[in-house]
């Protein structure tokens, strides 16, 4: 599916999230700021590409890149071995593979003892998404790595003059994910990424503002709830002012307030028809779960 049909038709937008930065002293150096900033899970993601580090079809063109680097642990040093690392991207001309089993385009790998990953693959495109916009070039990446929050993030590419008109691209959240594409060695283009993990992450403005709104139950349209942003989080309005919430990945916010065995949880996706929908789970008074669905009114 090309890019630009489905972003006419959703009306979606990426937007960032980001997880603490920080210095510490290691015990012989300061370790520098070693922040790594994430994307909400797009419209594009596939579970379970294949386990393969060489994603280049044959006769299919595009420019050669190499684009490999370090998982590390939250201390920004020690590597983290066996973090899986799923790589997707649109070919040369612009277009993703959402639904075939060559999963073009889209492979898993895994961090070696030294934390290390690699993947050879094609530059990916800009490509026009309607309105007089175009994206810029990106990868995709989702890393899973246990005792970390999943970390999905974009890489764009620095010279790329769409990255000033794109709200994901341009957000300061993604300054350190504009990268160089360098030479290898061998004279292969690269691109080196580093990773460091993080156990929490926070929701950057961006992400809030398209998450905030007022979402109608769809079973019962006399019943709603105010989403808004305060202080860097997303709250839940309330006769008083509101409840903070606390994000916990993939695409999920919980009430950090709930006792233990009724905690609540809103989920959020992006539905094709271009609604953002969210579905509450909770558990009542009587330890019965319930899933109720709201949608964003526009």
């Amino acid at each position: 599916m090309k890019r630009r049909k489905f972003i006419q038709s959703t009306t979606l937008t990426a937007f960032a999230v980001s997880a603490f930065g920080f210095v510490r002293f290691n015990g012989e150096n300061y370790a520098g700021d070693c922040e790594t900033t994430s994307d909400i899970l797009g419209p594009f993601y596939r579970p379970g590409s294949p386990v393969r580090n060489n994603l280049v079809i044959p006769g299919d063109g595009g420019t050669m890149l190499q684009l490999r680097g370090k998982i590390k642990h939250n201390d920004c040093v020690t590597p983290y071995k066996n973090a899986r690392i799923e790589l997707w991207h649109c070919d040369a001309k612009g277009v993703y593979d959402n639904t075939t089993t060559d999963f073009r385009y889209r492979g898993t790998t895994y961090s070696d003892e030294k934390g290390q990953y690699v993947f050879t693959t094609i530059l990916p495109v800009a490509y026009d998404v309607g309105n007089g916009h175009s994206r810029p070039a990106h990868f995709h990446l989702m890393i899973t790595a246990e005792g970390y929050q999943p970390l999905v993030t974009q890489l764009y590419f620095t010279g790329d003059k769409y990255i000033p008109e794109d709200p994901s691209a341009a957000s300061p959240a993604a300054k350190r994910r504009i990268l160089d594409v360098g030479k290898s060695k061998n004279g292969t283009n690269l691109v080196v990424y580093d990773v460091s993990m993080s156990p929490k992450l926070l929701a950057e403005a961006e992400a809030l503002d398209k998450l905030a709104g007022h979402y109608i139950n769809a079973a019962d349209a006399t019943k709603s709830i105010d989403l808004f942003k305060n202080d860097r989080t997303l709250w839940m309005k309330n006769e008083v002012f509101g409840e903070g919430l606390r994000y916990i990945g993939n695409n999920t916010f919980d009430y950090p307030g709930s006792p233990k065995g009724f905690e609540m949880t809103l989920h959020f996706e992006f539905l094709p028809s271009g609604a953002i929908q969210m579905v509450l789970e909770y558990v009542d008074d009587d330890s019965v779960k319930h899933l109720v669905t709201y949608l964003k009114e526009k």
